[in-house]
């Protein structure tokens, strides 16, 4: 870990706990500041706030009193799902106080440079991709970030050189000050979290914080056939690294004859992809992008592009069951990502599985995307919209079930060998699940019961 003072004698409240939020409480308090945690959650049901108070860390649970603000900070951390919204958030940035996320903290400790990137889909896939394609170049790459992994407990880690290949969200980015990737790879741009950011600009502005303070030395790897993408991209001073899977770029990743190039040179063939889907094809040429230019060779990346077949919950091939091949996308939390994984089966019969939270949003835009689509079999709060508009796609078959785990073999009793049964929800899993990786495995388990 780098030594900095930066923290030292510093006032720090940090609000919200859950692992990022007590992460950063104990490395603050190492580093020498003056920590309150102040946590929702009563201190008798919080077990992270226990285990913060022995280390001299004083906590105020139980709800966000405006008064602890009152007392003489220096600085907030904030845990990344506290909207900016929050009146302890609103009263901190009123102060003139920096609030930042945890992110900021792994960047001041870490003697390794950041592969950071985001994007309103395909985060995990890339990022997963990436640290494969480096660690198979016999690099030795640390996995950070938005894919479960706090950030700044792992920059602990980072040695000189140490790549921390680093997934970051739109909540974490927001939060950032001095925060600089040597490589920021933006995926792509959609409607998303508008509920947390208020409007699609300041979500974009708090994607575009990646390239925020990278410098002429460092790269922005930008996708483009994203417009909104290229558009913040008009404006970084780092060396701008285009990929594309539709235009014949010449100089960066992209699709030429049937194979992915860098600069000029075959890297693979298509056909040897493992990784299904058009969606997935984008986020494979930003891995091989980033992982070139992070010194990764072509036998690396061909070896993990030959082997990979996806991210658990994200597209993830499950099992075949008397001829049907079951796919779990329980990542799939909006609209978008089910529209992507139905174009992964394009000419495919699919029994789709959908349904969770409602977020006050129709799904008309669904819609193109169910021609292939023989049945579905829907579950949650949004069960009766999502029926509505697979009647109008001309859906003869749909049916309602109480949650994912009885979907499963009400889907398989309507399927046909040769059919694909996809759980892609197009919906958050709060109205029934705590995380979409809790439904994700519920549908697993119950894929597997039936063989």
């Amino acid at each position: 870990m780098k030594p900095t003072r930066f923290y030292q004698h510093r006032h720090v409240l940090v609000i919200g706990l859950a692992k990022s939020g007590a992460a950063a409480a104990r490395l603050l308090a190492e580093l020498g500041a003056k920590v309150v945690v102040n946590d929702q959650k009563p201190l008798s049901e919080n077990m992270e706030a226990k285990q913060l108070e022995p280390l001299g860390i004083r906590v105020v649970c139980g709800g966000h009193p405006l008064e602890l603000l009152d007392e003489p900070f220096d600085l907030v951390v904030k845990n990344p799902g506290i909207p900016y919204t929050n009146p302890m958030v609103k009263k901190a940035l009123e102060k003139g106080l920096p609030v930042v996320t945890e992110v900021e903290l792994a960047y001041h400790i870490s003697e390794g440079p950041f592969i950071g990137i985001t994007g309103s889909n395909g985060k995990t896939t890339t990022t997963t991709l990436i640290y494969e394609m480096l660690k198979a170049d016999g690099q030795d790459p640390l996995l950070a970030g938005n894919i479960g992994l706090v950030a700044c407990e792992v920059a602990r880690e980072a040695k000189p050189g140490q790549w921390l290949v680093t997934e970051l969200s739109s909540f974490q980015l927001a939060g950032i000050d001095k925060f600089r990737p040597a490589i920021g790879v933006l995926l792509n741009i959609f409607d998303a979290h508008l509920d947390y950011h208020g409007t699609k600009e300041a979500y974009a502005a708090a994607k575009a914080n990646i390239f925020r303070n990278q410098t002429e030395r460092d790269y922005a790897v930008v996708n483009a056939d994203d417009p909104l993408v290229m558009n913040i991209a008009s404006s970084v001073r780092s060396q701008k690294v285009l990929f594309s899977a539709t235009k014949l770029l010449g100089e960066g990743a992209y699709v030429q004859d049937g194979a992915i190039y860098w600069n000029g040179d075959p890297v693979i063939r298509i056909a040897d992809i493992v990784l299904p889907g058009q969606h997935n094809l984008e986020n494979i040429l930003a891995a091989v992008a980033a992982a070139k230019l992070a010194g990764a060779g072509n036998e690396a990346i061909v070896q993990v592009l030959t082997t990979f077949a996806g991210v658990k919950h994200r597209l993830q091939y499950v099992a075949e069951v008397d001829g049907r091949r079951f796919y779990n996308d329980s990542k799939a939390t909006n609209i978008l990502a089910t529209q992507k994984a139905l174009s992964a089966f394009a000419g495919e019969p699919v029994i789709l599985l959908a349904g969770g939270l409602d977020r006050g949003n129709e799904f008309d835009d669904l819609l193109p995307y169910l021609q292939q689509v023989k049945a579905v079999v829907l579950f949650g709060q949004t069960a009766d919209k999502i029926g509505r508009i697979a009647q109008k796609a001309g859906i003869e078959t749909i049916r309602y079930v109480d949650n994912v785990e009885k979907a499963v073999p009400v889907a398989f009793e309507l399927s046909e060998p040769g059919d694909v049964i996809l759980l892609s929800p197009a919906c958050a899993s709060w109205d029934q699940y705590k995380t979409f990786e809790e439904r994700g495995d519920i549908f697993i388990n119950a894929v597997h019961k039936l063989k």
